[in-house]
């Protein structure tokens, strides 16, 4: 099964074909061929699957998320959290920062 961590676009391409979103603290790289043009704007909250924005969610929905996904995180070992957050072939990580979870 596939989990989808809520993401916050940080920026647009000139083209806007592609977008760098923040995911917990860890910013990516993701396809935006998917959405319509200009469906999409910086600061939207969306959701991933394989590299590519799927769909754009509700602030208050992706916050309610992304809390649950921190109550999770906390009952995790580093090394699965880790996984969680970082791990996906299709999408690949930069400026990945020491993981903290904030209450």
């Amino acid at each position: 099964m596939c989990l989808s961590i809520p993401s916050k676009v940080v920026e647009i391409s000139d083209d806007q074909t592609m977008c760098t979103v923040d995911t917990m603290g860890v910013q990516r790289d993701a396809n935006l061929m998917m959405m319509g043009d200009g469906d999409v704007q910086i600061g939207d909250y969306v959701l991933l699957h394989i590299g590519f924005v799927m769909n754009k969610i509700d602030e208050v929905e992706a916050m309610e998320s992304i809390n649950t996904y921190k109550e999770i995180l906390t009952l995790m070992d580093e090394e699965d959290r880790r996984k969680a957050i970082l791990e996906d072939d299709e999408c690949p990580n930069r400026g990945i920062q020491d993981l903290k979870i904030e209450s």
